[in-house]
This record gives C-alpha cells, sequence and structure tokens, in this order.
C-alpha cells in the first residue's frame, strides 16, 4: 500500500521521464508537483528506500520497473473513470479529471477491473490517451501535432496534449473533438495559424497554439 503522495509522485516521474525511458531532474519534478525542491528530495529518498524509483546525484530520477508498475495502475484507474464519468453520469471532457484525480487512488483492483468490463474495456479515455490494461500494456498511435501537418493535406483528431478545461470547452465552442476529420486549407505565415475544414464541413481559422495542442494522425 503506498500513499496518496507517493502515487502522484511516481505518476509525475512517469510522464516526465518520457514513460520511463529518461531521467528526471528533481527541480522538474518540483515544478510538475507545484512544491519546493527540498520536499522532493524528501520524498525520493522515501521512494529510494521503497526501490521505486534510483537516484543518483547529477543524473536525476529514473522509475524502477517496480514504482513503473504503480504509476501505471494510478493511471489505468485515472482514465477509466474519466471514461465512467463522461460515458456514464454525462460529465463533460473538460470537467472530469480533477474528479478522477481523487477517484484513481481508490485501491480495489475488483472495483477497477468490474469498471474496465462495465465499461467494455475502452482503450483511450476522452481526451484520446491509452488507457493501460491491468498488465500495464496499452495501444499505441502514430500521432503528432496538428501544426506539423502540411498544407493541402488531411488527417483527424486523436487526442489532445492539452486537457485543462480552457482549451476544450474552446474545441467544443469550434466544434472540434475526438475524431474529427480536418484539412489543412492554408497555413498562415505571418502568426503561424492554419485555415482548415472540418468533416468537410465547416471551414475556421485556429491560432498556432491551438494546432500545437491538438494530436493527430494521418493513417
Amino acid at each position: 500500500m503506498y500513499s496518496l503522495s507517493e502515487e502522484n509522485y511516481l505518476k509525475a516521474i512517469y510522464h516526465l521521464s518520457n514513460h520511463g525511458q529518461d531521467s528526471v531532474n528533481t527541480n522538474a519534478i518540483a515544478e510538475e508537483m507545484k512544491t519546493a525542491p527540498a520536499s522532493v528530495s524528501d520524498m525520493i529518498r522515501k521512494l529510494s528506500k521503497k526501490k521505486l524509483v534510483d537516484y543518483q546525484k547529477y543524473r536525476g530520477v529514473n522509475i524502477s520497473t517496480k514504482g513503473k508498475d504503480i504509476a501505471l495502475k494510478v493511471i489505468r484507474k485515472h482514465r477509466l473513470w474519466e471514461v465512467f464519468l463522461v460515458e456514464k453520469l454525462n460529465f463533460h471532457w473538460d470537467e472530469v479529471h480533477e474528479i478522477a484525480e481523487q477517484l484513481e487512488h481508490i485501491q480495489s483492483p475488483v472495483l477497477i477491473s468490474k469498471l474496465d468490463e462495465f465499461l467494455d474495456f475502452p482503450k483511450h479515455d476522452p481526451h484520446g490517451d491509452p488507457i493501460p490494461d491491468d498488465d500495464g500494456n496499452f495501444a499505441t498511435v502514430k500521432k503528432e501535432p496538428l501544426s506539423e501537418i502540411e498544407e493541402g493535406k488531411s488527417c483527424k483528431v486523436v487526442a489532445v496534449n492539452d486537457s485543462n478545461s480552457a482549451f476544450l470547452k474552446y474545441l467544443d465552442k469550434v466544434g472540434i473533438s475526438i475524431g474529427t476529420s480536418i484539412h489543412i486549407n492554408e497555413r498562415i505565415e505571418f502568426d503561424g495559424s492554419m485555415e482548415i475544414t472540418l468533416n468537410k464541413e465547416k471551414s475556421l481559422t485556429i491560432s498556432q497554439i491551438a494546432a500545437q495542442n491538438l494530436l493527430v494522425t494521418t493513417a
């Protein structure tokens, strides 16, 4: 059994480390957790004693296989709860993150297994992020920012790189969601904005920032 704080740190380290592949410095962890570097150092020592991370001075923090497994279980619960909140309780996708942050620490494997079955084993959460299975495996889709797609090309929205409420509400307002088909009509050199057509029907202009935070696939 691990504390809520320990699980949150492991999840943050996992994300910052590019799914456990890279070392993470303590300043990056402090920024992600919105806390002081001294507090991070204390937690890293605790996690090291439990063999959840490996820390070497000047080299940063590496999450262990055991720590990665715990992080993936928390992520799995978070994303399953987001699906439940949107599909079964009719929450909007911009409302579910903070609620799922609380629900992700429930410790009953049986409950999560039944939740997964009840939802018919979803592969992605409402924001397009993959849901790990009980063994920590998840499907990967090659995706890139909309801002990188060439003029004249078409693509499909598969995820968002920024799931903050303001951005998701903006997407709702302009009619963009997971699965939306987008054609790039023109790239504006002056400010990096893009003129696009949604689902072969609606045309609009989106900013460079919005385009950078929409992840698409051309396959």
